[in-house]
């Protein structure tokens, strides 16, 4: 019986999507993620995030650990990781601090590598525009956020600029305090 709740939980923590879909998908908790359809929109998820090779996916996407083996058209941030396995196509730039990519796959882009251990903690950076999406608020209240010091961010060249690592801590502390 314990073993078979162990492997309950562990698929749980599983959402396979073999459908064609539209829209945004965007997840604050980590989750494990596979496309094997189309999906068309905005990819904004958290843990660990994989295209399968029979996957068409046309969007911008935004994740922790990344592995591509279908098509993606659009640009691709992971945070920790990206794989483009063999039988991967990407058009579209990437940023990531750890790249992979298997022989046979097309890749048609730019590449940002950022340092892995950066000691400066540097990360991915976000526009006011980016933030007000990923925490689902208006742009207005992020900059008023931002010029009252409730959020992180620094004005750089008369622009907020946020990272993603200092946000997602900051949405802990906030929870932490409800």
């Amino acid at each position: 019986m314990a073993n078979n709740k162990k492997k309950e939980d562990t698929q749980e923590k599983i959402l396979d999507v073999d459908a064609s879909m539209q829209g945004t998908i965007a997840f604050k908790d980590p989750v494990n993620l596979r496309i094997n359809g189309s999906f068309e929109g905005k990819l904004d998820t958290r843990g660990n995030l994989t295209v399968g090779e029979n996957a068409k996916v046309t969007a911008n996407i935004h994740g922790d650990n990344i592995v591509i083996a279908g098509k993606v058209s659009g640009d691709v941030i992971a945070t920790q990781s990206l794989s483009i396995l063999g039988t991967a196509t990407l058009k579209g730039n990437i940023t990531t601090p750890r790249l992979s990519i298997g022989d046979g796959a097309i890749l048609q882009g730019l590449v940002n590598m950022q340092g892995v251990s950066a000691s400066d903690g540097s990360d991915v950076c976000l526009t006011l525009k980016d933030v007000a999406q990923y925490l689902e608020v208006e742009a207005r209240i992020i900059e008023e956020w931002a010029h009252a010091k409730k959020i992180p961010a620094r004005f750089d060249n008369g622009h907020w600029v946020f990272t993603k690592a200092e946000v997602d801590q900051w949405i802990q502390q906030e929870r932490a305090r409800v």
